[in-house]
């Protein structure tokens, strides 16, 4: 997810490493706080690998800056994670969000239908937090109120998520041609 996250910030713009820590905390920080040690482990195995590299530019009335830009390798990499996510990526709900976050930098609606309809289908087969009798247990089968909660609200997210999905993927498969207007009469 960091790694994604780093990628695609970077892909919409140059960042230094304090800022690209403020909005990759804001998107993933909730669920896992990004420290400076995590952070610049990563940006510099991706500097290694030559997807991101930095440039030194002028501060106004303080010392110099280093700015991280994304090069062709990286735009390259990003895309390349963003059209075939591991499964991890697909059906862990936080690593699915940063995925999602990104999936508007790939033109191709195809590719991008096809990131969502596999997340689509994870959500469509049947899953639980507990079993009852070997099968995903219902919160209706669950006396314990706490887990009864997690999987009410399992549930509602579930459902919320493939509703989006099911009107976002028709926009993508069956997109409207573009609307051509006469031309002016004489």
């Amino acid at each position: 997810m960091l790694t994604l996250a780093i990628l695609g910030f970077l892909a919409e713009r140059p960042m230094h490493a304090y800022e690209l820590r403020q909005v990759v905390s804001d998107l993933i920080g909730h669920n896992r706080p990004v420290s400076d040690g995590a952070l610049y482990p990563a940006l510099n195995r991706l500097r290694e690998a030559g997807h991101v590299e930095r440039q030194e530019t002028p501060g106004e009335g303080a010392p110099a800056r280093q700015v991280l830009h994304l090069t062709a390798t990286g735009r390259a990499e990003l895309h390349r994670r963003l059209t075939t996510p591991k499964e991890t990526e697909i059906t862990d709900g936080g690593a699915f969000f940063t995925l999602l976050a990104f999936l508007g930098q790939l033109d191709d609606p195809a590719a991008q239908s096809a990131v969502l309809r596999r997340r689509l289908d994870f959500l469509t087969r049947p899953g639980s937090f507990f079993r009852k009798d070997g099968e995903p247990a219902r919160a209706k089968d669950v006396e314990d109120p706490f887990r009864k909660g997690m999987l009410v609200m399992a549930r509602a997210t579930r459902q919320a998520e493939r509703h989006w999905l099911e009107q976002t993927l028709p926009t993508l498969e069956n997109p409207t041609p573009p609307r051509t207007d006469p031309p002016p009469e004489p």
